[in-house]
């Protein structure tokens, strides 16, 4: 029981660091407006709404990363070749991503992708079984 919950924290550790990364990388190609403070709601909601379409796709970008990484980690961790880590991790991740987007400005093809993407946790679970690969 302890490494099943175990393995659900380091995917969620490592898939966080995942999407910060890329998130990162739009960060540099889109920088925040000059002045615009972490507190700054309203703020980041104008950033956000103004964004170009490849600015907000590189967050999925991050998610589809985050979740690939979260599952595989997750299913490596708990070593007992089920799903459940890497689904939790997923089903996790999907309810931080609504919040977001509730809490944001986005498209609705942000909305469909944003939570389809979660899904890729399955696809990292079954990179993480097959013993020909890493």
């Amino acid at each position: 029981m302890i490494r099943r919950i175990l393995a659900v924290i380091a995917g969620m550790i490592v898939g966080s660091i995942g999407v910060w990364l890329i998130e990162r990388l739009g960060h540099a190609l889109y920088p925040f407006p000059a002045g615009l403070r972490p507190d700054d709601l309203e703020g980041f909601r104008s950033y956000v709404e103004n964004l170009p379409f490849m600015g907000k796709f590189i967050v999925i970008l991050g998610y589809a990363l985050g979740a690939l990484l979260a599952g595989f980690i997750a299913t490596k961790v708990a070593n007992n070749g089920k799903p459940a880590a890497a689904i939790i991790c997923g089903v996790i991740f999907t309810f931080f991503t609504i919040y977001n987007m509730i809490m944001l400005p986005t498209p609705v093809w942000f909305w469909v992708l944003g939570i389809a993407v979660w899904g890729l946790v399955l696809v990292g679970y079954r990179l993480a079984l097959n013993k020909n690969r890493i």
